[in-house]
C-alpha cells in the first residue's frame, strides 16, 4: 500500500464516507451537500477550475484511495470490476452485496451453477468474528473464499483447509489471484436455507417440489412448509436454493468499461440500468464555485 504522508488518515478517513449509501442517497435529489463539504475542507482549488463536474470530483477521490487506504468500498469494487463483473455480465450470475446468513452478513455473494460468498478481510479488519461467520456460511454454500491483502495471509491461512483464498496485490497486472481454491461443499443446511428464504419463495419451493402447498394458515405457514423442505434431498434443495436466489434480485446495472468506480454503489444500492443512469447524470452537474453550505 502507499504510503499516506500527503495525507492525514482522517481525510482519508473522511473521503471514504462519500461511497457510503447516506452519502450516496441525496445524490439523486441533486443534494451534494457531502460532496461540497469535502471539496471545501480540502480541496479547495476545485471551486476554481472551470466545468469540473461532481463525477470527476468523486473519480479523483476514488483514485487517492486506491493508492492510499484501500478499505471495504475500495476493496470490494476492486473485486467485483476484476473477478466477477465478467460472470454477471453473461446472464447466468448473481450477485448480492451484504447477504445475511443466519446471523452473519456476507460482503458478497455469488450464484451461479453452484453458490459462493466471498468475505473480504481488509488491511483495517480483524479476524475477531471470522470463525462464526464462517459456520454460518458453511450452512448455505457451496464455495467459501476469504479475500486479503497478501500482507494479511499469515493471519488467516489457518481457517480451515476447505475455505479457498484469494490474494489482493494492487501493484499486479492481475489484481487478485487464488492462494487456495476452497473444497466445494453440497451439503446445505436445510433449516439455514429455509431462513434465508422469503415466504413467497419457500411457499412456491413447496409447491413446486411437491406440487401442492399443505392446509396452513398465515400462523403456521413458516413451520408447515419447514416439514417438507426438510424432506427434499439435499442435492435438490441445493439447486432449488441457487435458482430462487438467481431470481430474487433485479439486474443490477454494472459496467465493465465505463464509470467502474461506481460498480460496488449500484449493486449496494441495487440500482437498475435507469437509476444508475439517471445518477450518473446527476452527478455531471458541474460544481458551483460560490455554492454556500448551510450552517443547519
Amino acid at each position: 500500500m502507499a504510503s499516506t504522508s500527503t495525507f492525514s488518515i482522517n481525510q482519508l478517513r473522511d473521503y471514504s464516507s462519500l461511497f457510503s449509501r447516506n452519502q450516496v442517497k441525496p445524490w439523486f435529489k441533486n443534494d451534494f451537500t457531502s460532496i461540497y463539504h469535502k471539496i471545501k475542507r480540502y480541496d479547495e482549488d476545485w471551486l476554481t477550475m472551470d466545468n469540473t463536474t461532481f463525477v470527476e470530483y468523486l473519480r479523483y477521490v476514488y483514485k487517492i484511495l486506491e493508492g492510499h487506504y484501500q478499505n471495504e468500498y475500495i476493496f470490494k469494487n476492486s473485486f467485483l470490476n476484476e473477478c466477477l463483473i465478467e460472470e454477471v455480465a453473461t446472464g447466468d450470475s448473481q450477485v448480492f452485496s451484504e447477504f445475511r446468513v443466519g446471523n452473519a452478513v456476507a460482503d458478497l455473494a455469488m450464484f451461479n451453477g453452484t453458490s459462493k460468498v466471498f468475505e473480504i478481510k481488509t488491511e483495517m479488519d480483524s479476524a475477531k468474528r471470522l470463525d462464526f461467520q464462517l459456520i454460518n456460511y458453511q450452512r448455505a454454500f457451496n464455495e467459501i473464499y476469504l479475500v486479503l491483502s497478501e500482507s494479511r495471509l499469515g493471519q488467516y491461512e489457518h481457517f480451515g483447509k476447505d475455505i479457498g483464498i484469494i490474494l489482493y496485490q494492487p501493484d499486479s497486472i492481475e489484481k487478485f489471484q487464488v492462494y487456495r481454491r476452497a473444497i466445494p461443499n453440497s451439503e446445505v443446511d436445510k433449516n439455514t436455507i429455509m431462513k434465508v428464504l422469503h415466504t413467497h419463495e419457500y411457499k412456491n419451493l413447496v409447491k413446486k417440489h411437491f406440487g401442492s402447498l399443505p392446509k396452513m394458515t398465515s400462523f403456521n405457514q413458516f413451520e408447515k412448509c419447514r416439514e417438507l423442505i426438510l424432506q427434499i434431498p439435499n442435492d435438490e434443495l441445493n439447486s432449488y436454493f441457487i435458482s430462487i436466489m438467481k431470481a430474487r434480485q433485479k439486474p443490477i446495472a454494472l459496467n465493465k468499461k465505463h464509470y467502474r468506480e461506481f460498480n460496488q454503489m449500484s449493486l449496494a444500492l441495487k440500482l437498475s440500468t435507469a437509476e444508475r443512469k439517471a445518477l450518473m447524470d446527476h452527478l455531471k452537474s458541474p460544481i458551483k464555485p460560490n455554492h454556500v453550505l448551510s450552517t443547519t
